[in-house]
């Protein structure tokens, strides 16, 4: 049995490669081998997003907090709210963020495949972020 105590892994500031706006990433776990699951709580401040990428296994979010954004390559973007849980299949394009005027929290699980978790892509613009609806 593994303990992670609350507060002992740093945040870190998510990286503007991959996010727009400010968004904190705090590890929760890494399966160590052979498992291959890991997960991290992901806080999106008011209109903060990620740009487009997929999973090679995919990836589950659970909204914790707030409410937020998100959407599949081709499909409508979706509000999320606490107790949410979505999944996006695996390589399946897709964004995620809080909405324009709230914070929105989720916990992000996804498994390595080959050593990758994620593949990043284009940065989600203003008109497809929808930034006044």
């Amino acid at each position: 049995m593994e303990i992670k105590r609350a507060g002992s892994q740093p945040s870190a500031k998510g990286p503007s490669e991959w996010f727009t706006g400010t968004v904190r990433i705090d590890p929760l776990f890494q399966a160590p081998d052979p498992a291959f699951v890991q997960g991290a709580s992901v806080t999106f401040e008011p209109g903060a997003r990620t740009a487009w990428h997929t999973h090679p296994l995919g990836q589950t979010l659970i909204v914790t907090a707030g409410c937020g954004r998100a959407q599949r390559w081709g499909g409508v973007v979706e509000e999320i709210r606490p107790g949410d849980v979505v999944w996006f299949s695996p390589s399946e394009k897709h964004w995620h963020g809080a909405a324009p005027a709230t914070a929105m929290t989720h916990i992000a699980i996804q498994e390595k495949k080959d050593g990758k978790v994620v593949d990043w892509m284009e940065h989600v613009s203003d008109e497809q972020y929808g930034a006044g609806k």
